[in-house]
């Protein structure tokens, strides 16, 4: 038997038994972290020589909290751990009596975490039966690792949409990103109205789909959940298959209409993440992609390279996926101060609410949050406290609503599984799991002119005579 399913047993059910030969139990330590501190890997700040100007003559040095190297509370992390002494690698030889495993006792759990012997034998006896009958009776021989690998995947797929149980390859391929990266699965898709269909037009090699054996011309048919059909748009379909860099993502195809296959498929195929910042009559206009560790910092170099006075400020986080979610409470940070951003529920732990921290460098210019339906989780708590706290305007339409959080749990260094471990909720402890965030000015008609509409909001706001960033350096220089 594969020992990542007795290990994935045990994050179910809390001691494993093999189903086959009744061997003896195994008691496996889960280690993982919901949120990692910032500081744990965050780049080298880039912004300790920039300060802030008013045109009115203060200065303001960018320096603050979060440049001393103060960064959100390790109070604000919420970790989960179980002891790891208690893992035996030799799972195969010894037998034991099913009677001799207690069952735990539910105490205040409203859901049991119970031995195996809890569960009915039949269930076990009738998991066995289906491997062995696939092993037996299946046109085509199929590797055992691969049925278990399967019928794990599918358990945890069963969860919810972002659960996922990652093998060697998808673990190595996740660990591999920098954490906030965005990627897709290497495929482009157009609808064909002759064949009826939405048709596969580009396939890069190496890909995940690539190795998948998708092929140009091949019918899409569904991603995860959403089917295809006229009604989605070519922007609709590359949105469904880019994330955050090393997740997966559930493709139904055929070849020219054949029998459907479901794909797996890993976003591997990274994207460089580029913050752009442009000057449009005297408004910074930030265009945010993902939430990266450096974001915030990212931004205040943007600002500085524009070089010249700015009256306010447009965030587009259209077709942002998330990404760190504590990079989100710093972006908010540069606009609000000793203010509230989100709250964080767990199952284990009490409602944690983290916090912005350090000084709001543009806490005097109005802000316009740009946002589409695409807009996700880190981007969503960004926009849900600025409107929480009538800090921003939300222009556009209602976000994607994915107000959950996923840990990455190691089972072994080979294995590992992603769980959803908690959720998001606004400042005010308002949902935005499948809800999203509302904007305050919806916008319906082409998206290409969604900016200009933003800006024309953000104008009857403006700041003046506006505040310009400069580099410690050049203001030196000039005195």
């Amino acid at each position: 038997m594969h020992k990542a399913i007795y290990k994935l047993l045990h994050a179910s059910v809390g001691r494993v038994l093999v189903p086959s030969r009744l061997t003896q139990a195994c008691s496996v330590g889960l280690v993982g972290a919901l949120l990692l501190p910032v500081t744990a890997f965050a780049a080298p700040d880039a912004t300790k020589g920039i300060e802030l100007i008013s045109l009115q003559g203060d200065a303001v040095p960018a320096g603050n909290g979060f440049d001393d190297g103060e960064g959100i509370n390790e109070d604000d992390w919420i970790d989960g751990e179980r002891d790891m002494s208690a893992v035996d690698d030799d799972l195969s030889e010894d037998t034991f009596d099913i009677e001799d495993l207690p069952i735990e006792e539910a105490s205040n759990n409203p859901v049991a975490h119970v031995s195996l012997n809890a569960i009915s034998p039949e269930t076990l006896k009738t998991f066995v039966s289906v491997i062995d009958l696939v092993r037996r009776e299946y046109v085509d021989p199929v590797n055992d690792e691969v049925l278990f690998n399967n019928a794990m995947s599918g358990m945890l797929s069963k969860l919810d949409a972002h659960a996922e149980f990652l093998d060697a390859e998808a673990y190595e391929n996740l660990r591999a990103f920098t954490q906030g990266d965005v990627g897709d699965v290497g495929i482009s898709a157009a609808y064909d109205e002759n064949a009826g269909y939405w048709v596969i037009t580009k396939v890069l090699s190496n890909s995940s789909a690539a190795k998948q054996g998708i092929k140009t011309g091949d019918y899409l048919h569904q991603i995860d959940e959403l089917r295809l059909d006229t009604e989605q748009q070519d922007n609709d379909v590359a949105q469904m298959l880019t994330g955050i860099a090393g997740t997966q993502v559930d493709v139904v195809t055929s070849r020219a209409g054949r029998r459907k296959h479901t794909s797996t498929l890993q976003r591997n195929n990274s994207h460089p993440q580029t913050i752009e910042t442009k000057l449009v009559d005297g408004m910074a206009v930030i265009k945010l992609p993902a939430f990266q560790n450096n974001s915030r910092e990212k931004i205040l170099q943007g600002l500085t390279q524009l070089d010249a006075p700015i009256s306010g400020v447009v965030i587009d986080v259209r077709d942002n996926p998330g990404g760190v979610l504590d990079a989100a409470v710093q972006v908010a940070s540069l606009f609000m101060e000793n203010t509230d951003v989100v709250k964080v529920k767990s199952r284990k732990e009490p409602l944690q609410t983290l916090s912005t921290k350090g000084s709001a460098l543009l806490k005097r210019l109005p802000v316009v949050v740009l946002q589409n339906r695409y807009s996700a989780s880190a981007a969503e708590v960004l926009a849900s406290s600025l409107q929480t706290q009538k800090r921003a305007t939300i222009v556009g339409e209602v976000s994607y609503g994915k107000g959950s959080v996923q840990s990455v749990i190691p089972l072994d260094d080979e294995h590992a599984v992603k769980l959803t471990v908690a959720h998001y909720l606004t400042a005010k402890g308002k949902s935005i799991d499948e809800v999203g965030v509302t904007p305050d000015i919806a916008l319906i008609d082409d998206e290409r002119t969604w900016e200009d509409k933003a800006l024309a909001v953000l104008q009857d706001k403006a700041y003046t005579p506006g505040i310009r960033f400069v580099s410690k350096n050049k203001a030196a220089s000039k005195k």
